[in-house]
């Protein structure tokens, strides 16, 4: 399998970069790891924020409302109980509950994998030989995306994540980069672009090509 391949400078390259059948030239025909994968990158990075206090922890409410017999009333033992304004929460969030999802590391690749094998099908990956970007300019590096027709919401694949490619792409508001090895469903899925650094592609081989090369072998 090609792909379009870019030169460092956003030229044509005059040999297109092969991709790896078995991580790239998946047939999807199920999508329920997907969304798995996507759903549990999303719950295991939810903060647990929310904290409501209960009747026993809400301030006020030591002296009983009313004497208990003879009012004509309901007995209340305290102004703090849920059922009246200013009392405390019933079932409330208390700030230990585990949001987390877990998913099977080699269901985690496979998922990753077909998403790539979305992409590719939907046109959506760009290789490029390099991407450096030189004193961490921004303008520059936008330019450079906008020739490789890389636009809206870019994901820049590299083999290393150093500080001028930090740099560069931070102030663009939609372009993400990320290490090769920490490509996930969630940025592969929602990205409308995607470019690909050669050296990026072979970490991703060996990183997600091993397990299926292995099973192929065995049979």
């Amino acid at each position: 399998m090609s792909v379009a391949t870019f030169t460092k400078a956003g030229a044509k390259a005059t040999t297109a970069a092969k991709l790896d059948t078995n991580i790239f030239g998946i047939t999807v025909e199920n999508h329920d790891l997907i969304k798995q994968a996507y759903v549990a990158y999303l719950a295991n990075g939810r903060e647990n924020l929310a904290v409501t206090k209960t009747r026993g922890l809400v301030r006020g409410g030591g002296k009983k409302p009313w004497k208990q017999k003879g009012t004509g009333r309901a007995r209340f033992g305290s102004s703090r109980v849920p059922i009246w304004r200013g009392g405390g929460i019933t079932f409330g969030p208390t700030g230990l509950e585990n949001y987390s999802h877990k998913i099977h590391v080699k269901a985690k690749r496979q998922a990753i994998r077909q998403a790539l094998s979305m992409a590719l099908t939907e046109e959506r990956i760009k290789v490029i030989e390099t991407f450096d970007c030189k004193d961490g300019l921004t303008k520059p590096t936008a330019a450079l995306l906008a020739k490789i027709g890389a636009t809206r919401r870019v994901l820049v694949v590299v083999a290393k994540k150093d500080e001028n490619i930090e740099r560069a792409t931070h102030n663009l508001k939609q372009v993400k980069a990320v290490h090769a090895q920490y490509l996930n469903v969630y940025d592969v899925v929602n990205a409308h672009s995607i470019v690909i650094t050669k050296e990026a592609l072979e970490l991703i081989g060996s990183w997600l090509g091993s397990e299926t090369k292995a099973k192929a072998e065995a049979k």
